[in-house]
């Protein structure tokens, strides 16, 4: 082919599209070389120009119909396009000129995939590792995963990361990727092997060493988790992910302070997370250091204010304190975020009882059972609460609405029983506590808390003293 003039490769490409734009405009006999069109087509893909980029793969395909890379580029394009049955005519005439192009085994994979062959797609790949070697072979091998990823094949995933480390043991996408697969299978005991392996070949991988402890802790062995954790710290000081889980281990055996140093590492490391500064709150609750955990769970509030839960966390500090008045106050403010949540409504009514707001807190336990219908934790505490208000009738009400709801418990016998020794029927009141004490005597400890002065009546000691020879016999 005669023309104008011949272009260097490394041309500028605002020359390459001068001399292209002259060949559209059909004005002169301008030549381009195949590199030249692979530049042009690159260039406007870049662009996000496909219509630009397809013009160009045509010509290029038309003067150079034995390009491989020129048929490669097209068929992209087509399936950009989703061209998929046309993408994979021309990947068929590309593979006939080089079968060794591994895009051509990439780009029909997601023709198949997104014509919804996924069987095609894994024998395609299956076909072509055998074929490949080195870095070609990995690509395919991680492209496979991602078939059986979208095909919900999840165990094999696992079987491609495993073959691509056992191939380069310190690939790092696949240390990172097969990490997550071992937890989602539960292949923990194959990961052990296999991370033990590349680790007495590579014993300064500090992923192999994370890895290997995340499945010890997936096997629930804390302490070799946290051993192997601390290898691959002194690895890489800055690894903050393997600090945070080593505090996820040191917590599970109580190991609360060390936990807390793990966790404040994590925060000098990454950037601050309320689920950090809540795992630290946690850690200090658990020391019962109130005040130091209402700090961090305040971080942690800052960070995520629209995150109820915490404000509740705070309340739960001071209400093992016994300051219930403090805690109401974060808990009204978890009820403005998430009014109907039966948690938050169960605790504020418990903690308006302890200030002696008995007719406060009834309100909020008949949110909670309105929310959550067969708890019987909820009902308990409406009925107790009508009941030392000296809301008889209203308590007798629920007593019957709780039987309904939770399938006629036998704890609500007992509470109907000391409402009707309260009101003076006493006969029906002490038939009914002694075919109580008969079906479920543990639970009188019960009835006891809820009516101390139920021992008045001597029927009810002697009803008392008779289950206590019982137990005797």
């Amino acid at each position: 082919m005669t023309g104008e003039s011949k272009l260097p490769d490394n041309d500028d490409i605002e020359d390459l599209l001068k001399v292209y734009e002259r060949l559209c405009a059909g004005r002169g006999n301008g030549f381009l070389s195949e590199e030249s069109f692979e530049r042009i087509i690159d260039h406007f893909d870049d662009q996000n120009s496909l219509a630009k980029a397809m013009e160009a793969a045509e010509m290029g395909v038309l003067q150079y119909p034995y390009s491989c890379t020129l048929l490669v580029k097209k068929a992209d394009l087509l399936i950009a396009n989703r061209q998929y049955k046309r993408a994979l005519i021309l990947l068929d005439k590309a593979e006939i000129l080089d079968r060794n192009d591994i895009d051509i085994y990439v780009l029909r994979t997601d023709a198949y995939l997104a014509l919804d062959m996924q069987d095609k797609a894994v024998e395609l790949l299956e076909d072509a590792i055998s074929q490949f070697e080195g870095e070609e072979r990995i690509d395919l091998l991680f492209e496979l995963a991602d078939v059986y990823d979208d095909y919900e094949a999840f165990e094999k995933i696992f079987d491609c990361l495993k073959l691509i480390l056992e191939y380069d043991p310190n690939n790092e996408e696949a240390l990172y990727k097969i990490c997550f697969w071992t937890d989602f299978t539960g292949r923990s005991e194959e990961s052990i092997r296999l991370h033990l392996k590349i680790i007495e070949d590579f014993p300064y991988n500090d992923l192999a060493w994370f890895n290997l402890a995340a499945a010890y802790q997936g096997l629930r062995l804390f302490e070799k988790s946290i051993d192997a954790y601390q290898y691959a710290i002194a690895i890489n000081e800055k690894f903050d992910y393997a600090y945070r889980n080593m505090a996820d281990a040191m917590m599970r055996l109580h190991r609360y302070k060390e936990a807390i140093e793990s966790l404040e590492k994590v925060i000098e490391l990454a950037r601050p997370e309320d689920l950090i500064y809540q795992a630290i709150g946690f850690c200090y609750e658990k020391i019962k250091n109130y005040a130091q955990a209402r700090f961090y769970y305040r971080k942690a509030s800052h960070l995520n204010p629209d995150d109820a839960k915490i404000y509740l966390k705070v309340a739960g500090t001071y209400i093992k304190e016994s300051k219930h008045a403090q805690a109401i106050k974060y808990l009204d403010t978890a009820l403005r975020i998430k009014r109907l949540d039966p948690e938050f409504n169960l605790t504020m009514g418990e903690c308006l009882v302890k200030v002696g707001k008995l007719r406060e807190a009834v309100h909020y336990f008949m949110a909670a059972v309105q929310a959550r219908p067969k708890n019987i934790k909820s009902w308990e505490a409406l009925i107790a609460a009508l009941f030392i208000s000296g809301q008889f009738k209203e308590a007798q009400k629920q007593v019957e609405m709780a039987r309904v709801k939770t399938g006629n418990k036998p704890m609500f016998d007992y509470y109907d029983s000391a409402i009707l020794l309260s009101i003076g029927k006493i006969k029906p009141g002490l038939d009914l506590l002694e075919s109580s004490i008969e079906a479920q005597p543990r639970l009188l400890k019960k009835f006891l808390k809820l009516y101390p002065s139920s021992v008045k009546f001597p029927q009810v000691v002697e009803l008392i003293l008779k289950n206590k020879r019982r137990k005797r016999i």
